[in-house]
């Protein structure tokens, strides 16, 4: 028996030496750093996507971190581009993307965008002063400052769109969200419409410092934007804000996190295990991960899972189609 200790020891040592061999090899073809596309600063894009960033830094060991840039858009030009790694999108964009109908490259189909995983959806959802009397859609008045959010962004692209459908007449205004959350409270804006993932930041603030009004779409107004656009319904739960005494009506849009998709496997691999198995630490990112699960991987139907994402899925027992796996 003594003399069987020192071969079994050995080989233990060696089928160490020899996993932690193999956990080098998969690790080397893995990037030293990686870049997340957020969003301005005020907004839930950049909360959100920043957090994650430094949460698989920190799990996985490799330097990381979120980037400002104009959104949802500019985040799926980035990724297609490599010049980031991730990035946070909604599906309008996403579908635009890939038929080539981005505004920021007309014609260009962008085939190297891979979904990771569901974020949450996007409610679009209004705010006024509670001194300017808008209390409803229809009391905004013909040539009213509205602030969109960031050039190029979701809210940018659908918001004005949304609303001119429903009438309203207004002057278009860019920028951050803190940006114009400043603004309105200055009177420098009179609206501003989100697109952005709640409670918004930039709303909370505004309530600690005024009095605001959170404007619900009406019943009719709803089915309207339905019919019109790619959206759905979506209930803001009065908790969600101070100001709320009820749920409030809205529309919503699907996020997705994106990668490239030339991404080694076993990295991505590692990037969707660590975030689909950890959403407690998903929550205290933000509060709106409560959906980022792997059951509503559904919500994607547009962009290609990346091979390493759909691994873990399908391990997971969550089935993809063949054709939605680049």
């Amino acid at each position: 028996m003594r003399n069987m200790m020192p071969k079994t020891v050995a080989l233990l040592a060696s089928s160490a030496l020899l996993a932690a061999g193999t956990a080098q090899a998969d690790r080397s073809e893995w990037p030293d750093n990686f870049t997340v596309g957020t969003a301005s600063q005020g907004g839930t894009y950049f909360v959100y996507g920043s957090g994650w960033a430094n949460f698989i830094a920190d799990e996985l060991d490799v330097s990381g971190g979120g980037e400002v840039t104009g959104g949802p858009t500019q985040n799926l030009a980035l990724v297609h581009s490599g010049d980031m790694a991730f990035g946070l999108t909604t599906m309008g964009p996403a579908s635009d993307a890939v038929k080539g109908e981005s505004p920021l490259a007309p014609g260009l189909a962008m085939d190297n965008v891979c979904a990771l995983f569901p974020m949450y959806e996007t409610p679009f959802s209004i705010a006024a002063l509670s001194s300017s009397g808008i209390e409803s859609i229809s009391d905004i008045p013909d040539g009213a400052r509205i602030g969109f959010g960031p050039a190029a962004s979701t809210s940018d692209t659908y918001f004005p769109a949304i609303l001119e459908t429903l009438g309203v007449e207004f002057d278009r205004r860019n920028g951050g969200w803190s940006d114009l959350g400043g603004q309105l409270q200055d009177g420098l804006l009179d609206v501003i419409a989100f697109a952005a993932g709640i409670p918004i930041p930039a709303v909370s603030q505004l309530e600690v410092q005024t009095d605001v009004n959170i404007i619900e779409f009406t019943e009719e107004e709803m089915a309207t934007v339905l019919d019109a656009f790619p959206v759905a319904e979506f209930t803001i739960p009065a908790s969600t804000y101070t100001t709320l005494e009820e749920d409030a009506r809205a529309v919503s849009m699907w996020n997705f996190a994106i990668a490239g998709c030339d991404l080694p496997e076993d990295f991505i691999y590692e990037v969707t295990k660590a975030t689909m198995e950890n959403n407690e630490r998903m929550r205290s990112v933000h509060r709106s991960a409560e959906t980022t699960i792997p059951e509503n991987i559904v919500h994607n139907n547009v962009l290609p899972f990346h091979p390493g994402a759909a691994r873990w899925y399908e391990e997971n027992g969550y089935d993809i189609a063949d054709d939605m796996i680049n």
